[in-house]
């Protein structure tokens, strides 16, 4: 079975779904990947400790506001992920614990995207939550997760590489850039393109634009999942998608 690679993406908001730009970068990108036997996405919008899994057969999480109607009536059903459930169980210390979570479904940092680059829903899919922020542990929880790949399983960190939300002064797609966006942004360019995980873990301390870009960090620390599952976390990986989209950075991330 081929290797899977592991993804970090930027994954916007529903109308991620109407701006054929970003959504077409995004399903050429899928185009151009093997194709997975399931999908593992960890989103920055479930934070939940102990490690929690989705549910399959359950609604989506609409978790947003102020959008038009139609975003609230999406599907994106699934076929059953238990086999993966319990196989992620099982690749976990006794230290991490694994819950599922019957009643959860897919947020919009799964299935968004995911309705973008698969869009006939017939690949299995599973969300797992983020139970810290610490970048070395999220690290070692990518590192358990490293053998899905050779499975079959595409991991996907689901973020933004810069979300400074309530410092954002225009509402548009195509909004100018703030520079406390652009400065994270090519400071994480830089680092990633080094392979440098150590500068990526210390952003507090090192990045330009903080904390600005990420006045709380969970859009972020997906990246540490993805850079985990590496078979080498600091060996660059390939910079897939880059740019802005009102003014925040959509920078993504393929690793081997």
């Amino acid at each position: 079975m081929t290797r899977m690679p592991a993804l970090y993406i930027g994954h916007g908001a529903p109308p991620l779904l109407d701006d054929p730009n970003w959504s077409g970068q995004l399903s050429a990108w899928a185009g151009d990947l093997p194709r997975p036997k399931a999908i593992l996405i960890v989103s920055a919008h479930w934070e939940s400790a102990p490690i929690s899994l989705s549910a399959s057969g359950v609604e989506l999480v609409y978790d947003f506001g102020g959008f038009a109607p139609k975003y609230y009536q999406m599907r994106y059903d699934t076929p059953d992920a238990s086999a993966l459930a319990q196989r992620i169980a099982s690749l976990m210390p006794s230290t991490e614990p694994v819950h599922q979570h019957v009643s959860r479904g897919l947020d919009h940092g799964a299935w968004v995207p995911l309705k973008i680059m698969y869009p006939d829903a017939d690949i299995p899919v599973l969300q797992m939550s983020l139970p810290t922020q610490d970048p070395e542990r999220l690290l070692r929880i990518g590192e358990r997760l490293r053998p899905l790949r050779d499975e079959g399983v595409l991991v996907i960190g689901s973020g933004f590489l810069t979300h400074g939300l309530p410092f954002l002064k225009e509402w548009r797609i195509d909004a100018a850039v703030p520079g406390w966006s652009r400065d994270f942004d090519l400071w994480a360019a830089d680092a990633l393109a080094r392979g440098d995980v150590d500068e990526l873990s210390n952003f507090g301390a090192k990045a330009p634009g903080m904390p600005y870009a990420h006045p709380t960090v969970e859009h972020y620390t997906p990246l540490f999942v993805t850079l985990g599952a590496a078979t080498t976390p600091d060996e660059p990986g390939i910079q897939v998608i880059d740019g802005y989209w009102m003014g925040l950075a959509k920078r993504s991330l393929q690793v081997a």
